[in-house]
């Protein structure tokens, strides 16, 4: 995941400085607040002339045209506009940028961003209040990149607002692009130390498992009383993951089969496959976490098993289903 730091965000500090110090600490790109203000390009201009860094415009404004003349001269690599102060103007600049975003607050529906699907490459979540700095990030977030993903699937998420290095791993783990980091960087002890905390760090939790992990409705799950492969087969397929779990009437867990144990199994009995019953191919006894487990439990926990995790059914205190954690965009890194 990219962190995109804002140059703003460090008080009266010259923003030159500031560029220096977060080029030096490896900020992948440099976010930029443009609230109706002209001025913001001769900043811009500066920046350009010190530093080779991607430049995020945010802006936010509701007469987009009017910055068009001005980014053709002044472009920017991503140009992103702020959905709810368009107050139903349509006409967006088309030069300027290499790649355009729409911005949405955390109260519009995503079904907004389907009209500006074709022109737009990204969507930029706001989970603080947009342009104000120092905001708690709104855990409701968490589903809503989810639900993009699968409302968009094509199209890259950024996050503004409330980014530390907690967040920033649970970001990292739903598959988000580019998180978008201010003040975040800038009270911390250092800036490296922070950007590295951003990028790799485990800190004080204040999520649980319950706030992101995937729901029942999003996770592969088949019942334990009318188990076959072919429905195991067709949960793992529906749900597009590695594993299925198998619950009885009740929600209890009863166990997972996995692709592995498929395969597994089909070598088995690869002889005589009509003879292959659903029920020989569960594992009893999965690793399973907690729903309540904090986000630096979660961690300790997976470094302490003696084999890689790619996902976890997800159980509440009584051992029933609740959810399910994958972690295939965390392995897949910056890809």
């Amino acid at each position: 995941m990219r962190i995109s730091a804002s140059i703003y965000a460090n008080g009266t500090q010259d923003i030159l400085e500031t560029v220096k110090e977060l080029e030096t600490h490896h900020a992948d790109m440099l976010h930029i607040d443009c609230k109706n203000d002209l001025s913001v390009f001769a900043d811009l201009a500066r920046v350009k002339t010190r530093t080779s860094l991607p430049l995020d415009l945010h802006l936010i404004t509701s007469k987009p045209m009017d910055f068009a003349s001005v980014l053709k001269t002044n472009p920017v690599d991503f140009l992103t506009i702020q959905y709810e102060d368009l107050n139903g103007s349509r006409e967006l600049p088309s030069a300027g940028f290499k790649k355009l975003g729409l911005a949405l607050t955390s109260t519009t529906p995503l079904e907004v961003f389907g009209e500006f699907s074709q022109t737009c490459d990204f969507v930029l979540l706001m989970a603080t209040v947009p342009g104000e700095s120092g905001g708690t990030f709104n855990k409701d977030n968490f589903k809503r990149i989810r639900e993009f993903k699968q409302k968009f699937p094509n199209k890259q998420i950024h996050v503004d607002g409330g980014v530390n290095a907690e967040v920033s791993f649970i970001l990292r783990n739903l598959g988000v692009h580019c998180a978008v980091s201010g003040s975040y960087l800038f009270k911390q002890n250092t800036v490296g130390g922070a950007m590295l905390s951003l990028k790799n760090g485990e800190v004080d939790s204040h999520y649980r498992v319950a706030d992101f992990m995937l729901g029942l409705n999003e996770s592969a799950t088949v019942g334990l009383s009318n188990l076959s492969l072919k429905s195991v087969l067709q949960s793992i397929e529906d749900a597009r993951m590695a594993f299925t779990a198998v619950v009885d009437e009740a929600g209890f867990l009863k166990g997972i089969i996995s692709n592995a144990d498929v395969r597994k199994g089909l070598l088995r009995n690869i002889d005589d496959l009509a003879s292959l019953q659903a029920e020989s191919l569960i594992n009893l006894n999965p690793i399973v976490v907690n729903e309540e487990m904090t986000v630096t439990e979660l961690l300790r926990f997976i470094r302490h098993q003696t084999i890689p995790i790619n996902y976890l059914p997800v159980i509440n205190s009584e051992g029933k289903l609740t959810g399910s954690l994958t972690f295939n965009d965390l392995i897949k890194g910056e890809a």
